[in-house]
């Protein structure tokens, strides 16, 4: 057999030796960053300096409105011509974008699709432009260059190894889409987080109609607008981390973290710890560094919850925060600086405190610059209905369910003392919706939480009712007559203008638990 013997090209081995060489170099100006404009413009210069393609222009589709813009652009003249847009079709770049193929031009004067848009390109030389593809699918973009050694027959080469680049940018390309698309979805993931947290902690969830209450959102509307120490006041229940939140989320660092701390829940060491942070090793089980709750709402707001329960030691270092701004993490001599709003919370007599020699008189005026009062439920027992609606909807989209409350279950929660207030009174609404399996609370359903056992036996009926109501069913109404008549069945009947015998029929067809005395 005749053996074939094939002349080597000098000039073809020393370009697969330059485009070796600038392969691998793309391949790493591709890992080296993120950023498509910059990775684009080391690709291209890579290119011009290795591989011996000048004038080097990177094309890539928008989604949005399908034209090409010049991404990335390359010459020696350093040239800031990047705002060049091709539509499909249009030119030499727009016909390698919409037919998909590569073009070679041994001369791009003679090329009637030329446009010359961007000024750059030499006329009298060669110009190889190749489409960007992700995968089978359509082109999204196209690269495009002049080879500076022209006139050695091997033009076709170099647009093989554009391709082998292009190959490698479409990589790029997708990976920095897809990059951008998580960015937009956490962005609006974000946005919409945002959103809900202000929608539940703004002011439309603070229910009240006394006065005490509407005082205290006015209050709160006010002092929202500045970062002026908020302390909150009133007895446990009552709401002051919602108010604390509304101050937050209504103010101009409702964009910043909203930090908070049960100052009551940790032993002085560890309260150090939670608030400033420690540096690794500080203590045994310091294992790394750690930053504290005030660097965390370093530019929001930082909500201490029963500040009354500090130690007076540990008063002396949060108040020089208060006072400067400024603190050093446990193990550290380092200061560190913070832009951050306080609010504090108790239910703590502090001027009685202060009067012992238990509180800091110094802490004390610093905290409470604004004082806010938060009224006891049983202070506000006319907010009690719409409390209880509010509440009822809100356990309903926790329980994925329809809830509803009767009129003779809200007045029944009207003559509780409610020691627990607000907290109280939701635990007790949500015991009841567990017992309602249909999805009214009732009466009944109230009573089954035990609240009635713990009501004085006198204690009248919180609002009177008028039993012509046309928004009463018939249990309803009865229910209401019993309890104005303080659960006598005759003068029940004689309210309703019934018998003795009617009235105790309506209360066994209608399933009406009689309170016993």
């Amino acid at each position: 057999m005749a053996t074939r013997h094939e002349t080597i090209n000098p000039a073809r081995s020393r370009l697969i030796e330059r485009e070796l060489e600038a392969l691998y170099e793309v391949s790493k100006v591709l890992s080296r960053s993120l950023n498509l404009r910059t990775t684009l413009q080391g690709v291209l210069e890579t290119l011009h300096r290795l591989g011996g393609l000048e004038r080097g222009m990177v094309a890539l589709v928008e989604p949005e409105t399908g034209e090409m813009l010049v991404r990335g652009l390359y010459t020696s003249e350093q040239s800031a011509v990047d705002t060049v847009r091709y539509r499909p079709g249009e030119g030499v770049v727009g016909a390698i974008l919409e037919a998909g193929k590569t073009v070679v031009v041994e001369c791009i004067a003679d090329e009637p699709r030329f446009l010359s848009r961007t000024g750059l390109y030499e006329p009298h030389l060669p110009f190889v432009g190749v489409p960007i593809k992700i995968g089978d699918g359509k082109p999204v973009g196209v690269l495009a260059a002049q080879p500076a050694d022209h006139l050695d027959g091997l033009l076709e080469d170099r647009a093989r190894f554009m391709e082998m680049v292009a190959n490698l940018i479409a990589q790029s390309v997708r990976l920095s889409w897809e990059v951008e698309r998580e960015r937009r979805d956490l962005k609006d993931e974000r946005d919409q987080l945002r959103r809900t947290v202000r929608g539940n902690f703004g002011f439309d969830n603070m229910v009240g109609h006394t006065s005490a209450m509407r005082r205290v959102f006015e209050m709160v509307r006010q002092v929202a607008k500045w970062n002026t120490t908020v302390l909150i006041r009133g007895e446990s229940g009552t709401g002051k981390e919602l108010i604390a939140h509304a101050i937050h989320y209504n103010s101009p660092r409702a964009n910043g973290a909203f930090v908070k701390l049960n100052c009551a829940a940790l032993p002085d060491n560890l309260l150090e710890s939670e608030l400033f942070g420690h540096e690794k090793g500080a203590f045994t089980g310091a294992a790394a560094q750690r930053k504290g709750r005030f660097e965390q709402a370093h530019g929001g707001t930082i909500f201490l919850d029963e500040i009354g329960e500090i130690s007076p030691t540990f008063q002396a270092k949060l108040l020089r925060v208060l006072q400067e701004g400024e603190f050093e993490r446990v193990g550290s001599n380092q200061t560190i600086k913070v832009d951050v709003r306080v609010i504090a919370a108790t239910n703590r007599d502090l001027e009685g405190a202060v009067e012992k020699g238990e509180f800091r008189e110094d802490l004390y005026y610093r905290l409470n610059v604004m004082p806010i009062q938060v009224p006891a439920l049983r202070d506000r027992a006319e907010d009690i209905p719409a409390l209880a609606q509010f509440l009822v909807q809100k356990i309903a989209k926790a329980q994925g369910r329809e809830l509803s409350i009767t009129e003779s279950a809200v007045r029944l929660l009207m003559r509780h003392n409610w020691p627990g207030n607000v907290r109280e009174l939701e635990n007790c609404l949500e015991r009841a919706a567990i017992m309602s399996e249909d999805g009214s609370i009732d009466r009944d359903a109230v009573s089954l939480t035990g609240i009635e056992e713990q009501m004085p036996i006198a204690r009248p009926a919180a609002r009177p009712v008028d039993l012509d109501s046309p928004n009463l069913d018939e249990r309803e109404r009865v229910i209401a007559a019993l309890e104005q008549s303080g659960w006598v069945q005759a003068k029940a009947a004689r309210l309703l203008d019934m018998t003795p015998r009617q009235i105790a029929y309506r209360i066994q067809t209608l399933n009406i638990k009689v309170k016993q005395f």
